[in-house]
């Protein structure tokens, strides 16, 4: 149990770099290394680009209760990843 433990959290307390020959290894030091790729403004024009498309479907069709649900969905959804993006920026500024 003891070297199960030991495995497991094997460079949880430990500041050293791993060596350039060594396994990749899902630690905290590995995801405190790793950026968040995408801007806030290419998500939130990816999920603007993605909802008017629909929306624009829904219009063609004249179905008004759908424009109203995508409607809807797109601001709760753009609320959704702004309140994520705001706890990511957060995060990358903790020292």
């Amino acid at each position: 149990m003891d070297a199960a433990r030991r495995y497991l959290l094997e460079g949880l307390d430990d500041d050293r770099e791993p060596s350039p020959d060594a396994l990749p290894r899902l630690t905290l030091h590995a995801l405190e290394k790793i950026r968040m790729s995408r801007p806030r403004e290419r998500i939130l024009g990816n999920l603007d680009e993605m909802y008017s498309e629909a929306f624009e479907r829904a219009k063609a069709t004249g179905d008004a209760s759908q424009m109203a649900a995508l409607d809807f969905a797109y601001r709760r959804e753009q609320l959704y990843f702004e309140i994520l993006l705001d706890i990511r920026e957060a995060m990358e500024r903790r020292p």
